[in-house]
């Protein structure tokens, strides 16, 4: 190696990895940020800097083979100096002394919501290494353990490394540790020696060493994991600080020091005694001896050999520095592990090292190893054997399918240990295509690229988005077959089945309702696929279905169709004229990237809990190990018994047959079933079965091989007791992905200061002299929009809607921008509200209160008194509001006399506002606007437990309508604006006509009733309904039900850029507008932030932010936005369906509540030959929908008559054949509403009181029991507290 002279610091500071190129596109799927935070967040690594004394270079040359077949020869030189020491730790600016001059080096840490300012210190010295291996003062001789890190632990082992126990812990613990003393524990006992005595274990290692190779190896392969690493590496630097005053706290109490975790930082690619030099093979002894040659090395091959040098360079310098001073010296045991999951790279770590006759002769107490080799699961174990109190076995992430017999014969295996050991299963699935075959297939077009999305309601079906030419097209994937253990969110290679075997033909039924999705060629495939239908996949089936009629809130909207909400076609033409369409179908070959790094929420169920009483809660051992064979063997039996439909619970059957104990005697595999259904159940290994039965935790997928029929996986923390309001709170909020997270520091240090003050600014219009008031619900906080109206000299008036100018205070790209960007909107829960931006903004500075100055965004219209615009005007103003109405309230003003209203300012404003409203609302409804209705139904909520008490209906006064005909008018005025100025890059919001398909259901049962629907346009729809009113006009609700109905035959509207879409399909459907936007909720929807920048740009008073011009950013912003909104709007129902379960469920938790008699309205009947009597109903007064099951009548019973064309059911007297009672489609029938307790969850239940015949028919008296079990609460005696109204 040859000096060369120092570079520049600058210099220094740019670390490339030599393979960066090739993994620009590696990135996963989630991380579409912007470029800059990447880039922050490399150079922002805590990468250490020190002075330099001596710089070297290394050269290194590769060969690879280039697409024509040519060798080409690369020649990389890495920096390399010999003055880095053994690392580099973070530790707060002023108390670690940082070596790093002004600013360089330096970088930033959120610790107890507060910015900390964190320098790097480098361990020049060993004896400083030492000394941080050894600060902690509660010692007892145990052995001190430093460990270094690979790639694979950084990428599948985040929440051991995360891992800290709380003081708390070993409070708990300390009558285990006298017991121990006492005991006969071979650890502890005198007579035995032990060379790692007993300690309590507060992390993985009293240091860990995270080499620069892995960190920038984990940020190639997920940007997510870096993150988190990276934030992981910051936090540790206040640990330190926060040891050392717990230390010396703890030391004038006469006690030792606590210790928190330690990461250190190792400049490995740039360390001289860290390198590869020439010579280096990649072959470990044992292979040599195997008569194993060395191959070609690769780039992976050289970093995992500069990790094991990382860890040899470790041991050996502790090594002799313990031989140095072995005498007196505290804590004279040290080991340095080197945690690896690669099998490969643990053998050459042992070869690697020196023969036993070079080593020193004093050896002895290592093993003859200056450091061991050993995977996560095996270091953990050991661990808990020095310390039983920890668990921390939980949470090691699984790669192989656990070993030990299964409990059914569909899956071979043996007994044996380790934990690459898959046992010699049979493989469940096809293997997927090596990286290589996959990108020559999808150079040649044989493969297609995509991220596989799952079916809301299922795993085992989805859909993958391909390019075909300008379109995109979603290729649906069916059977488990071929989905091949894609989980959504994958970027997986698809080939697609040949055309007769999409979805659509003749030999697919023509409706694409067959179960299967075809996975290869011939008949011979086709009969592999039927038998391949198992058990499982039937009680699957059997499992959504009983979810989907399970009762429940209900819906306002169907889903969102792909080429609705993605502008994705779901058919292709397959003959040339273009008249026969098609679902195309595929299988899924390989896997690219995993999306494995988010967290699930969901129960496990164990057939020791199945098997048993669920109402007992107190199990013998005895009985619970009975339990075990006597539900594996029920599962066998019916698995086989073919055509008999299952009796057991799906979520038994999958447990029994994958629940297993392993030899180890420690460890079990549980199934865990997550809420989301489009994720497949998750096997876990795990040492606290019976401490998570009746839980909700969280769980993390880790590996899915291919003898594994369902993933595997590993716990990651307790959110609490199932059915609690609060744990299902939190579930629903983790299920719908919901940002719930405190704001952190650096988007809080974006808000004004404490003593801000409102003052008129340069190019913004004073409109304070206005009679400026707001109309909102009763209590609402963040008031986004205010009005005035007032006369004109001319005889005209003037209207103006004021909008809060979020954008004043959230200005572009900053990081409360980008926090608002990612939640994009705020969702409202029954008892809580989860903001979009700041408290600070959203209730106070933002939000237009009465009787203070507040910053506005404002259209201003001249309009006549007969409602004729005659101009526009917008404006950036400063407005003081009058007044801050409720709906009640401005009402109260509508219907007041005129007499009265002389002088009244907001008197005579609210009702001018009132007549121009009805006006333009009567024009919309003219031009084919339609008046849809919605189940919605508020709580009314205990003061104290904010338990609900009572449920009601929305009332909607004229003063509702008022506001939301001039919200639309400014929406519709501003969208028209912005697309003048900016026609490709304006952010509009589209309603798509409904597909007659939708509708066809609703038209067939409303003529039953004599009601005739047409759909042709929005006009035509609303006439069809208005008329419907008529003839429903014996019972005013019908009209309502036949609205809410067509509400959910209309796809949701959505947010899109104006430059994705023809002007035709800018439309909105439901408003009969060509075009419009959301401009006026800038407090709780980032698509208003947006629209608020266009508009300024358009009006001159702003620049438009350079992301704004950019048509792909765009994209995925509205795609974020259509995601965000419609998880808060499923959250929201999902928060009702919560409570409306409390309220039922009567007792403590739904005061008031209980079981509920009421009138309900059918909706739709089952008439199917051969299937279970049942109907559909809507319960008006709580908005409930659910099935009434007939469970008194058989489903072969004679008298049973099934109406298909009238949408009837009828059940006749055996002797005369006349019909004694029937329902049919629209028929209002009383209903009992109680909640039913099963094991691991609780469920609305609807049972069928009248028409009495159909509940009962076998019974002739009047009064006919329904079974309904022990659920009878009241809430009489109680003591009444106040209530309050809680308004969404």
């Amino acid at each position: 190696m040859t000096p060369i002279p120092t570079p520049p610091d600058d210099e220094m500071m740019a670390v490339h990895h030599p393979d960066d190129d090739d993994h620009d596109d590696d990135h996963d799927d989630d991380d579409h940020d912007d470029d800059r935070d990447c880039h922050d967040d490399h150079d922002r690594s805590p990468v250490p800097t020190p002075v330099l004394t001596s710089l070297h270079t290394l050269p290194t040359r590769r060969y690879h083979l280039t697409r024509r077949g040519k060798i080409a020869q690369s020649t990389t030189e890495r920096y390399l100096r010999d003055d880095l020491g053994f690392g580099t730790v973070l530790v707060p600016d002023g108390n670690g002394g940082g070596r790093g001059r002004g600013g360089r080096g330096r970088t930033d840490a959120t610790i107890a919501g507060k910015i900390v300012r964190l320098v790097p210190r480098t361990l020049g010295e060993v004896s400083s290494l030492w000394e941080l291996l050894t600060r902690r003062d509660d010692d007892d001789g145990g052995t001190v353990r430093l460990a270094v890190v690979d790639t694979n632990i950084l990428l599948h082992h985040m929440d051991v490394l995360e891992y800290l126990r709380d003081d708390d812990d070993d409070d708990d613990d300390d009558n285990d540790e006298n017991e121990n003393e006492n005991g006969n524990d071979d650890a502890t006992s005198p007579s035995k020696p032990n060379p790692h005595p007993r300690r309590r274990h507060r992390s993985i290692a009293d240091a860990i060493v995270v080499p620069q190779t892995a960190l920038e190896e984990c940020r190639h392969r997920s940007l997510v994991m870096y993150r988190r690493i990276v934030d992981l590496i910051r936090s540790s630097g206040d640990d330190a600080t926060r040891a050392d005053d717990k230390g010396r706290k703890q030391k004038k109490n006469g006690g030792g020091s606590g210790s928190e975790r330690c990461f250190i930082v190792f400049a490995d690619v740039h360390h001289v005694d860290t390198q590869i030099f020439h010579g280096w093979k990649g072959v470990s002894k044992a292979d040599e001896e195997e008569g194993v040659e060395d191959g070609t090395t690769t780039i992976n091959d050289e970093n995992d050999a500069r990790l094991r040098n990382v860890a040899r360079f470790y041991g050996e310098a502790l090594y002799d520095y313990r031989r140095r001073r072995r005498t007196g010296a505290r804590n004279a045991n040290a080991e340095v592990v080197f945690l690896t999951d690669d099998a490969q790279s643990r053998r050459l770590a042992s070869s690697e090292q020196p023969p036993p006759d070079e080593r020193p002769g004093d050896a002895a107490d290592r093993g003859g190893l200056y450091y061991r080799a050993r995977s996560m699961r095996d270091h953990v174990s050991l661990l808990q054997k020095e310390d039983p109190s920890l668990t921390l076995l939980d949470l090691v992430a699984q790669f192989h399918s656990a070993p030990g017999p299964p409990m059914s014969e569909g899956i071979r295996g043996k007994d044996g240990g380790g934990d690459d050991d898959s046992g010699g299963r049979a493989a469940c699935y096809p293997p997927h295509l090596s990286s290589q075959t996959l990108s020559r297939g999808l150079q040649t077009n044989r493969y297609y690229q995509g991220i596989y999305r799952s079916d809301r309601d299922s795993h085992t079906e989805g859909y993958v988005t391909i390019r075909r030419g300008e379109d995109r097209v979603a290729v649906v994937i069916r059977g488990k077959a071929d989905v091949n253990r894609a989980v959504d969110g994958d970027i997986v290679a698809i080939e697609l089945h040949s055309v007769d075997l999409w979805l659509g033909g003749a030999r697919n039924g023509g409706d694409g309702s067959d179960s299967g999705g075809g996975g290869g060629d011939g008949d011979e495939e086709k009969e592999r696929g039927s038998q391949s239908q198992t058990a499982d996949d039937r009680n699957e089936g059997h499992d959504r279905q009983t979810k989907k009629d399970d009762a429940g809130i209900a819906a306002d909207t169907a889903e969102p169709s792909l080429r609705d909400a993605e502008n994705i076609a779901e058919e292709v033409a397959v003959d040339d004229e273009g008249e026969e369409l098609r679902r195309p179908t595929a299988k899924i070959v390989g896997i690219i990237r995993r999306n494995f790094h988010k967290n699930y929420c969901g129960s496990i169920c164990t057939i020791a809990v199945s098997a048993a009483a669920p109402e007992e809660d107190d199990i013998a051992p005895s009985e619970t190990e009975l339990a075990r064979p006597a539900a594996a063997a029920a599962f066998e039996s019916e698995s086989k018994m073919e055509g008999e439909r299952t009796t057991m619970h799906p979520h038994d059957v999958i447990a029994a047959k994958h629940e297993r104990e392993h030899p180890d005697g420690v460890t079990s595999t549980v199934v865990f079933f997550p809420i989301d259904n489009r994720i497949p159940p998750i096997l876990l290994r795990t040492t606290q079965r019976d401490r998570l039965i009746g839980m909700r935790i969280l769980v993390s997928m880790d590996s899915w091989p291919a003898e594994s029929e369902y993933p595997l996986g590993h716990y990651v923390k307790t959110l609490g007791v199932t059915g609690t309001k609060e744990t299902e709170t939190q579930v629903l909020l983790q299920e719908f992905r919901i940002p719930c997270e405190p704001f952190p520091a650096k988007v809080l240090a974006c808000l004004p200061p404490a003593d801000y003050k409102i003052e008129l600014e340069p190019g913004r219009t004073d409109l304070r002299h206005l009679p400026v008031l707001s109309i909102d619900p009763p209590g609402c906080k963040d008031i986004d929009d205010a009005l005035h109206c007032i006369e004109l000299p001319n005889g005209n008036w003037q209207v103006g809607v004021h909008i809060a100018d979020v954008t004043h205070y959230v200005e572009a790209g900053t990081a409360i921008d980008l926090e608002a960007a990612n939640r994009s909107t705020s969702t409202y829960l029954v008892n809580k509200r989860l903001d979009m931006l700041p408290s600070l903004l959203t209730t106070d500075l933002c939000s237009l209160k009465g009787n203070v100055d507040r910053f506005a965004f404002s259209v201003l219209w001249e309009v006549t008194p007969e409602a004729e615009i005659v101009n526009v005007d917008f404006k950036k103003s400063i407005i003081h509001s009058i007044a801050a109405l409720t709906y009640q309230q401005a009402q109260a003003l509508i219907d007041k006399p005129e007499k009265d209203c002389k002088g009244d300012i907001q008197a005579g404003a609210v009702k001018r506002l009132a007549k121009l409203a009805r006006k333009f609302r009567s024009r919309r409804i003219n031009a084919g606007a339609l008046t849809l209705a919605s189940p919605e139904v508020k709580f009314v909520l205990d003061s104290e437990s904010l338990n609900p008490t009572d449920v009601q209906a929305y009332t909607l006064y004229e003063a509702n309508a008022l506001v939301e005909e001039f919200m639309l008018l400014a929406n519709v005025t501003v969208a028209k604006k912005i697309l003048r100025h900016y026609p490709t890059l304006s952010i509009l919001r589209r309603h798509p006509a409904p597909n007659r398909s939708m509708f066809d259901g609703l038209i067939q049962k409303a003529k039953t009733r004599g009601i005739s629907i047409c759909i042709d346009d929005s006009k035509k729809l609303a006439d069809s309904l208005d008329a419907a009113a008529e003839i429903t006009s014996d019972d005013p609700y019908l009209n309502q039900l036949l609205r809410i109905l067509s509400t959910r035959c209309m796809s949701p509207a959505q947010y899109f850029c104006s430059g994705e879409y023809q002007a035709k399909d800018w439309h909105h459907y439901g408003l009969a507008a060509p075009v419009y936007t959301h401009f006026t909720s800038p407090i709780r929807r980032y698509a208003d932030v947006c629209v608020h920048r266009l508009l300024a740009a358009a009006i001159g008073v702003a620049p438009l932010p350079v992301f704004l011009s950019s048509k792909s950013y765009l994209h995925d912003l509205a795609a974020n936005m259509n995601r965000r909104h419609r998880a808060a709007q499923l959250a929201g129902r999902a928060s009702v369906q919560l409570h409306t379960l409390i309220f039922f469920a009567g007792g403590d938790e739904g005061e008031g509540g209980g079981v509920k008699e009421e009138d309900a309205y059918v909706l739709d009947v089952e008439t199917a030959s051969m299937s279970e009597p049942s109907f559909t109903v809507m319960v008006p007064r709580y908005g409930i929908e659910g099935r009434v099951r007939l469970t008194k009548i058989a489903i072969n019973d004679e008298c049973l008559v099934r109406d298909p064309e009238n949408h009837r059911l009828g059940y006749k007297d055996a002797a005369t054949g006349k019909i004694m009672a029937s329902v049919s489609v629209f028929d209002r029938v009383r209903v009992r509403i109680w909640v039913r307790s099963t094991r691991d969850r609780k469920e609305l239940v609807v049972d069928l009181l009248e028409p009495k015949i159909l509940a009962n028919p076998h019974v002739k008296d009047d009064d006919v029991d329904t079974e309904m079990g022990a659920s009878t609460v009241t809430s009489s005696g109680k003591k009444k507290k106040k209530k309050q109204r809680i308004s969404k």
